[in-house]
């Protein structure tokens, strides 16, 4: 009598997804069970985006089941719930290098696959993206459908919006689906994601929908022309149609995004029958498959290592609070004391610290939703108004509402107090993710103040000082992550705007920092000093308006003058440069250096690595200081020859 043998996990017979296509519909229910396991695994060893990609697991396999990726371009607004697409397009051995040095990405990324035909971090750019692709397609380029998945969070920001208008009006074939699941970063806020949850808050009558959007579908037009009123009455919905149909889309739906015997039906109608825009509206649930995630109250959105049996975290080292926590907290205090102070975020309530605002003052926080754009100009109305906003956007989304500072911050003077969070390199995250740019973009503005905080006291201060600035717009910036140790005053005092101040003195090099690297600094000042060199060290506070006579000061009394930022070439370093050329400091041939990130992106990895990988380690500023000492007026920091 012989044993029946183990079946092979139908996970193993995917190399990729034209093996998906040889599947009978009844494998792939099973498949994705199969799937969600291997991404809780996997995340349970790296960390990583576990919730959003739990989300879309059925509806991955069923994009790819029905679609001919790669020649079909799916595009992953945001990407961080990309992972069980990682797995299903040829890269599940090397899932479990997922956002560690020199492995896969937490997100979507041209260069890593054909499968990842448009790369993405932050969010609303899919539909845009894919209506690019159906015009090439469209062209004669070698290209097949579009199929952009979108999330409600994502489709709250208004490139989304200029992009559905966009495309309704082009009237291409074009497959956009949402991935309703009422939850992003943050709870959604704002009309859309009511405007969502109504559409299918009574189940009986969301199955309703769905049944006679299937009748109609089978019906000749004119029948299907009566039926579709008759649903609109029957739903509410006044008018031609839902909000998609007026922009000119066919809208499908909702439909349960984990029901495979919804989702492949519905895929194939709309790819067999589609001849303009589609909108597949897809109701799913974050975390789904995974009990600690479904019950957490952020749906394990960002979780470090953790154990599957449990869900339990593993925790961070004990220490020295992070820069955000001190902020938030720092915040909260000043608001205590002034009841014009009001806070802005986009969706990052948690990540930028002023949830603890919230929790003590709820009706002057505002979460303006995945809308960058909107928050900086809604600071400004405010500003305006007599409040006192703190807009605390992450240095790389503020990014995203660079116009607005300009044009409805910076031009008006309006006295907006910008929190940069994340600024310098992030880790895990990546290029897409790193703040590199601020400080050139904001010392670029007339009447910006620029400070940057050394360490989380001088946070503190800077909190307090932004909040007592009422003469134009006024920015600080500091990093991700845990800070120093150093003792936090018990309230913030207000620092003299455009001062910075001397840490130690020397007579041979000066080390002048901006930010965060002072540690770096401090250390590479004490390599030095072992060899016999003497080295200063100033912390300049302010990269606008520039303590232009603690510069001057620190060129005429030292051979060498070594300025060191977490930032990108043309920032802190540059406006030194100016100062110095402005004051003729460069007469008696100082040698300067400007120690930047380097004129590429930085690949994930742990901050630490990145920065060793920039060129900006205690050792390597260090180096530049003594090449530059050694009288090799060619000489160029190691961020630079890298």
């Amino acid at each position: 009598m012989t044993k029946d043998l183990p079946k092979t996990p139908l996970l193993d017979r995917v190399a990729g997804p034209s093996d998906l296509r040889q599947m009978p519909d009844s494998d792939l229910a099973s498949l994705a069970d199969e799937l969600r396991a291997e991404v809780i695994s996997a995340v349970s060893e790296t960390g990583g985006h576990l919730g959003s990609s739990l989300g879309v697991v059925e509806l991955s396999v069923a994009i790819h089941a029905v679609f001919n990726t790669p020649m079909d371009k799916l595009i992953w607004d945001v990407g961080h719930q990309c992972y069980p697409h990682k797995i299903l397009t040829g890269r599940r051995d090397r899932i479990r290098t997922l956002r560690q040095k020199d492995g896969l990405s937490g997100f979507t990324r041209r260069v890593e696959s054909a499968h990842d035909p448009f790369g993405a971090a932050h969010s609303s750019t899919s539909i845009s993206a894919a209506l690019g692709f159906a015009v090439g397609r469209d062209m004669g380029q070698a290209t097949g459908d579009a199929i952009a998945v979108i999330g409600d969070g994502a489709i709250s920001a208004g490139m989304a919006y200029e992009a559905l208008n966009n495309a309704g009006h082009e009237g291409r074939r074009l497959f956009v689906i949402l991935n309703d699941n009422e939850m992003s970063i943050a709870p959604p806020v704002g009309a859309m994601s009511s405007y969502l949850s109504r559409m299918y808050a009574n189940e009986p009558l969301a199955k309703m929908r769905s049944m006679a959007e299937g009748f109609e579908a089978a019906m000749p037009a004119p029948m299907r022309e009566g039926a579709k009123r008759a649903r609109q009455l029957v739903t509410g919905i006044t008018g031609s149609g839902t909000i998609f149909e007026e922009l000119g889309f066919e809208y499908v739906g909702p439909i349960d995004g984990h029901d495979m015997d919804q989702l492949l039906p519905v895929l194939r109608a709309a790819r067999a029958r589609a001849t303009g825009p589609v909108l597949i509206h897809c109701c799913t649930v974050k975390g789904k498959g995974y009990r600690p995630a479904e019950s957490s109250a952020d749906k394990y959105h960002g979780v470090s290592k953790f154990d599957v049996d449990t869900g339990t975290q593993a925790k961070s080292k004990g220490g020295a609070p992070s820069f955000t926590s001190v902020f938030g907290s720092a915040l909260t205090d000043v608001a205590a004391r002034d009841p014009d102070i009001v806070a802005v975020t986009a969706a990052m309530p948690d990540g930028t610290g002023v949830s603890k605002m919230a929790e003590r003052f709820p009706s002057r926080v505002f979460d303006v939703g995945i809308a960058e754009q909107h928050g900086v100009t809604f600071a400004a109305g405010m500003a305006a108004s007599g409040l006192k906003p703190f807009c605390a956007i992450y240095s790389t989304f503020l990014q995203r509402g660079y116009d607005q500072v300009v044009h409805d911050v910076a031009l008006q003077g309006l006295p907006v107090r910008f929190a940069i969070d994340r600024a310098g390199l992030v880790g895990a995250d990546g290029a897409t993710h790193a703040g590199a740019f601020d400080i050139g973009y904001l010392t670029s503005l007339p009447g910006f103040t620029v400070m940057a905080a050394a360490d989380e006291a001088e946070l503190v201060h800077m909190v307090a000082t932004a909040a007592a600035h009422d003469t134009g717009p006024i920015a600080v910036r500091y990093p991700r992550g845990a800070g120093t140790g150093v003792e936090l005053p018990e309230r913030g005092e207000v620092l003299p705007i455009g001062k910075g101040r001397m840490l130690r003195e020397g007579e041979d090099v000066a080390i002048l920092s901006f930010g965060a690297h002072l540690p770096e600094c401090m250390a590479a000042a004490e390599a030095l000093e072992t060899e016999g060199i003497r080295v200063s060290v100033a912390d300049a506070r302010f990269a606008k308006p520039l303590d232009g006579d603690l510069v001057e000061s620190l060129a005429r009394n030292h051979r060498v003058l070594v300025t060191v930022e977490q930032g990108a070439e043309g920032g802190f370093g540059s406006v030194v440069m100016h100062e110095l050329a402005r004051r003729g400091a460069f007469d008696r041939g100082l040698a300067i250096r400007n120690v930047t990130l380097p004129d590429r992106f930085i690949e994930q990895a742990n901050p630490a690595e990145m920065y060793e990988d920039a060129g900006m380690t205690a050792m390597d500023i260090a180096a530049t200081a003594r090449g530059a000492l050694s009288g090799l007026g060619k000489v160029v920091p190691l961020s630079l020859a890298k």
